[in-house]
């Protein structure tokens, strides 16, 4: 497949725009790393029109995708963690060009996790963790086992992925293998919830209780980023908290989060009486010595 593209990322290449060219080629004959594709072809480049642009392309049998995106795209997937096959594709793909060692230097930022990056990405994957749990017990207590069960298995993976995140390493697809070395416990309790004999709503029972330990000894971690962040002010509203350009990544979570922090006693509610006196404005505020 690859004399096929070659044309392709030759002329990319060409482009003073495009910082590297990869190619991802299918590792089994069912490959979801490559969305079932035979190939990828990755182009980043530093502008372009539209954030991701994708094509495909046959070849008989054979099928191909290009996938061109955009530089800003390509760390905001590497923030959030929304595209994880973007990692898998960065670590494993073949570097056909790159220019002035662009994806060396992404590779090497990979590895050496810079502390803040590793902060601002706990406090991500701690806010999905604790909507996932907290609806799991939701649905546990409504003894909707099942709804229940699907959560707690999200919750289990936002533990593993933050414990892969603590250790300075980025969460790749097969996140389970690295939790496996990384934290044993943590792949234990995932191993517990699938695989044992007892009861759904048992193994369910015994993950909630566990799963408060692994939460508690990570909620100051998880919390660091936006502590930090609330520290700058004195005080916010919810809206200056949704609109601030690092916390708005927590998007539908921040909420819930904060709620969350408030009864860890990490943030605090601020009032003051509104105008007309009958309600009050609830705002936010570092709680003291919490950062």
């Amino acid at each position: 497949m690859e004399h096929l593209l070659r044309p392709i990322y030759q002329e990319r290449a060409g482009d003073p725009d495009t910082l590297a060219v990869l190619l991802v080629e299918k590792r089994g004959k069912l490959d979801p790393v490559t969305d079932t594709f035979d190939a990828i072809l990755l182009i980043i480049a530093r502008d372009a029109e539209r954030p991701v642009y994708t094509k495909h392309y046959t070849d008989g049998p054979e099928k191909a995708a290009m996938h061109i995106i955009s530089e800003k795209q390509l760390k905001k997937w590497l923030l959030l963690g929304t595209n994880r096959k973007i990692v898998d594709w960065l670590i494993f793909g073949r570097v056909l060009f790159d220019r002035n060692e662009y994806i060396e230097t992404i590779k090497r930022e990979m590895k050496e996790f810079p502390f803040y990056g590793r902060q601002i990405k706990m406090g991500l994957e701690f806010a999905r963790l604790i909507r996932h749990y907290m609806e799991g017990r939701m649905f546990f207590e409504q003894e909707n086992h099942l709804d229940a069960y699907n959560d707690v298995v999200r919750s289990l993976h936002g533990l593993a992925r933050l414990s892969v995140i603590e250790s300075g390493l980025f969460p790749e697809v097969t996140v389970w293998s690295q939790v496996k070395k990384i934290e044993p416990a943590i792949y234990k309790l995932y191993e517990e919830l699938v695989l044992s004999d007892e009861t759904l709503e048992k193994r369910l029972e015994l993950l909630f209780l566990a799963g408060e330990f692994f939460i508690h000894s990570r909620t100051a971690d998880g919390a660091r980023h936006i502590v930090s962040v609330m520290s700058e002010r004195p005080v916010w509203t919810i809206q200056e908290l949704h609109e601030q350009e690092e916390l708005r990544n927590y998007s539908a979570d921040l909420e819930v989060f904060i709620e969350y922090l408030i009864e860890k006693e990490y943030i605090e509610v601020v009032q003051e009486p509104a105008k007309d006196g009958r309600i009050e404005h609830r705002y936010y505020r570092a709680a003291s010595g919490s950062d």
